[in-house]
C-alpha cells in the first residue's frame, strides 16, 4: 500500500521530442522521503532485503540508466534556454499572424507560467473553408510539418466501445486545433516561412513579422 499524500509529487516526462530527454522513460519528483524510497522500491523490481531474490510484491524494472540519467541531469543547465527559445517562437507566430481573423492561439492559465512547447492555435473552419488536416497538408505539400491536435481517446477505434462521460470539449479542439512547428533551434527565416505557409493555405497574403 503507498504512503498517504503528505506532500505533493512531480513526474517529469522524458521523450524524445521534449525539453529534456534520455530517449524515452521520465522521473519521480518528491520531497516525501517515503514516496522516493517507495518509487525506488517499485522499480527496482521490489526486491526485499535478502541474500536470496525475494518478492513480498511485484515490481518492475524502470530504472533509467546511470548514463541515460546523467544525459538528463546534464540537460537542466540549458532547459530554462530552451523554454526562452520556445516561447519567443510562439510570440513571433501570434504578432506575424495578429491581423488573421478565425484564429485564436492557446491562452497562459493565469496560475502559471506556461513552457510553449508546442505553439497550438484553434482555426473557423467555416470562415477559410479549410479543416485543420487540409492546413495540414497544404504545409506539408511545401516541406513544413504542422499537425492536428490529439486525436481525443473517445474517439480512437481501440476505444470504440467504451462508455463516454463529455468530451465535448476535445472534440472541439480537435476538430479546429493545429500545432505549427515549435523547435528550439528554429530561425526566425524558418519561422517566417512557416508563416507564409500557414497564411497560403488559408488563401491570404503573406505578411512579414518585424524583427
Amino acid at each position: 500500500m503507498l504512503p498517504s499524500f503528505e506532500r505533493p509529487i512531480g513526474e517529469v516526462e522524458l521523450y524524445l521530442k521534449l525539453f529534456i530527454t534520455t530517449s524515452g522513460g521520465g522521473m519521480l519528483i518528491s520531497e516525501n522521503p517515503d514516496w522516493a524510497e517507495r518509487v525506488r522500491h517499485l522499480a527496482s523490481q521490489a526486491r526485499d532485503p535478502a541474500p536470496h531474490y525475494e518478492h513480498s510484491q511485484i515490481g518492475y524494472n524502470y530504472r533509467l540508466s546511470n548514463l541515460l540519467a546523467a544525459v538528463g541531469r546534464g540537460q537542466l543547465e540549458v532547459l530554462d534556454n530552451r523554454v526562452a527559445k520556445r516561447r519567443a517562437n510562439y510570440d513571433f507566430y501570434r504578432h506575424a499572424l495578429a491581423d488573421v481573423p478565425g484564429i485564436a492561439f492557446m491562452p497562459e492559465a493565469p496560475f502559471g507560467r506556461a513552457t510553449r512547447w508546442l505553439t497550438c492555435l484553434l482555426i473557423e473552419p467555416d470562415r477559410f473553408g479549410v479543416t485543420p488536416a487540409k492546413v495540414c497538408a497544404a504545409m506539408a505539400a511545401v516541406g513544413i510539418e504542422a499537425r492536428p491536435m490529439w486525436k481525443p481517446m473517445h474517439q480512437q477505434p481501440a476505444h470504440a466501445s467504451c462508455r463516454v462521460r463529455g468530451g465535448q470539449v476535445a472534440d472541439e479542439i480537435f476538430s479546429r486545433g493545429l500545432c505549427l512547428p515549435s523547435g528550439s533551434n528554429l530561425s526566425e527565416r524558418q519561422l517566417q516561412r512557416v508563416v507564409d505557409a500557414f497564411r497560403a493555405a488559408l488563401g491570404l497574403a503573406g505578411n512579414r513579422c518585424a524583427a
